[in-house]
């Protein structure tokens, strides 16, 4: 018999990895923006996580924000060589 407010699902025991879901979340904001800061957010995160997926679910949420971490700084270097190739950033806009 269950008690009035738990459900079997929250009582089972298995419920996904917090620092698993912050390293994804982490990886898929630093995509649109704050690259440089989120990706190494998400690999550390991930990390974490993956060294406890042994007792919590959500190892496949942590490796997925590691690599979308190793992502964002790849890109965050891929701009950084762009804008170095075409002068620098220019703010400037006029005539």
């Amino acid at each position: 018999m269950t008690s009035y407010g738990s459900s079997p699902a929250a009582s089972s025991g298995s419920r996904t990895n917090g620092l698993a879901i912050a390293s994804l979340c982490c990886g898929v904001i630093g995509l649109i923006f704050l690259n440089i800061i989120l990706g190494p957010v998400a690999i550390i995160l991930g990390a974490v996580a993956r060294r406890q997926a042994a007792v919590k679910n959500g190892a496949g949420m942590a490796k997925a924000g590691i690599i979308l971490g190793v992502v964002d700084i790849v890109l965050w270097l891929v701009l950084l060589a762009v804008a170095a190739s075409n002068g620098g950033f220019s703010w400037y806009v006029g005539g």
